[in-house]
């Protein structure tokens, strides 16, 4: 057992030698590894200070593994890790601030026990859209207002797209508003089963279900369609759904599907769900995905000019049916970008190797088109990308982006819009003005005539 910071000191530092050989890879263990360290051990969980946001998603991502194993090995016992930035131990709150309660009163025997409200997913890092403002409004109503109006609230969507988000903020905008020390349950309908199940199999000893959750006052469940055809959990449900409403606690349930549609459901569990308000999360259209891509890079402490405007829209384009394949997606291509091309920015080239083997290549074969006729002019100007996606308007540089929006305009049919979207968000009049400046500019201007012809020939080699 580890006890004082001396000895926490030496096993990490045990831990990181033995990953630096096992790596053999310096640069990576320098980026990544160095200056991490222990800040706590309670109980069997470790909470490992990672030296920034991209340190934080690969340790705990990438590495974790590895690093569990390490530590396994010295210590022959199995710890969970959990990784923070330094920015999140400075944030930390002090020991008297109010939060969000997960730890109900537990009595001998069988008791439910919910996941931990995650204090990072909140209303303010919602990306809004189309497709899910309806849900976030409802969702933030609920959370600011009491008494039962709209109870239960009722969100449904495919799986993905942010109803569990949703649920996490509404119990932290909670705490943070009206009523800091309120009993918060989150709780998924598997463990739900799996936690009524061992009630049964104790013989009801102890607390019975009922009984524990007369002392919550919000309660989260998330897809109460995986208790359809477990007619006797779905009894203990409806008695416990019943009671809380009856006392005006606030429910929140989530599905992938609307009330009418929950097959296998009894029908007054049902029409209960209806009494409330019921409201749905579409998939999000590109402008929203691009939204929630830069977020996610935020997030992960990825500033926007580190990456190349194009990469924006195919991302959004590309993982525009799942939040959480999006995400994937983002961490998947901050490992490759700085870690395996070991580049300081990233561009088109490095986001299609990263991510082409999940999409397939034939799907990104035709962003590549449109990437290649950008990196060819210029190449062409003895410029770089970056300078043809930015907002710079010299010349030379002013030059070069209207003819790669002409290139690829009269090559590839791309929408206006989308053209403006991968230089930089312009306009699709400015995209129109600019193109029609150089096709007006051809009737007369022989040398941009042979610069086109040129232009033309290389990016179809």
């Amino acid at each position: 057992m580890v006890t004082s910071i001396s000895e926490t000191t030496r096993l990490w530092e045990k831990v990181l030698k033995k990953i630096e050989v096992k790596l053999n890879e310096k640069k990576t263990f320098d980026s990544f590894f160095a200056d991490s360290y222990i800040h706590s051990i309670s109980g069997s969980v470790i909470t490992v200070v990672a030296k920034g946001p991209v340190a934080k998603v690969l340790l705990s991502g990438q590495y974790n593994n590895l690093i569990s194993e390490t530590l396994a090995d010295i210590t022959e016992d199995n710890y969970t890790l959990v990784f923070v930035t330094p920015d999140e131990i400075k944030e930390e709150r002090v020991a008297n601030t109010p939060v969000i309660n997960n730890n109900l009163p537990k009595s001998s025997g069988s008791y439910f026990v919910g996941a931990q409200i995650k204090k990072e997913l909140t209303f303010d890092n919602f990306v809004v859209g189309d497709c899910n403002k309806e849900a976030r409004q409802a969702a933030l109503y609920v959370a600011k207002n009491g008494g039962t109006t709209f109870n239960p609230l009722f969100i449904y969507s495919h799986s993905g797209l942010g109803k569990t988000h949703l649920l996490h903020a509404i119990a932290n905008e909670i705490v943070a508003t009206r009523m800091p020390n309120a009993n918060i349950l989150y709780i998924t309908a598997n463990d739900f089963v799996e936690e009524y199940i061992k009630f049964v199999k104790a013989e009801k000893d102890g607390k019975s279900p009922r009984d524990f959750f007369k002392d919550v006052d919000v309660l989260l469940f998330d897809d109460i369609q995986f208790l359809s055809d477990k007619v006797r959990t779905e009894e203990m449900f409806f008695y416990i759904y019943q009671d809380m409403i009856n006392k005006g606690k606030r429910i929140i349930i989530t599905s992938d599907r609307q009330p009418i549609e929950l097959n296998g459901l009894e029908d007054r569990l049902v029409t209960r769900f209806k009494q409330g308000l019921t409201v749905s999360i579409t998939e999000p259209d590109v402008e929203t995905c691009a939204e929630i891509f830069k977020a996610k890079l935020r997030e992960k402490g990825i500033s926007e000019e580190k990456v190349d405007p194009p990469v924006v829209n195919f991302f959004a384009e590309k993982f525009n049916k799942d939040v959480r394949e999006l995400e994937g997606a983002v961490n998947r291509l901050i490992f490759y970008a700085f870690t395996l091309e070991e580049s300081d920015k990233i561009t088109m080239d490095v986001a299609i190797k990263a991510v082409g083997s999940i999409k397939g290549g034939n799907e990104v074969a035709t962003q590549l088109n449109e990437q290649k006729i950008i990196n060819v002019v210029a190449d062409y100007y003895n410029i770089t990308p970056s300078q043809i996606t930015s907002k710079v308007r010299t010349g030379q540089i002013a030059l070069a982006r209207h003819i790669a929006m002409y290139l690829i305009r009269n090559n590839l049919d791309v929408p206006l819009k989308k053209i403006g979207d991968m230089f930089g968000g312009k306009d699709h009049t400015t995209v129109m003005s600019a193109i029609s400046k150089v096709d007006k500019e051809l009737k007369t201007n022989n040398q941009l005539k042979q610069a086109i012809e040129e232009l033309e020939k290389l990016i179809k080699e």
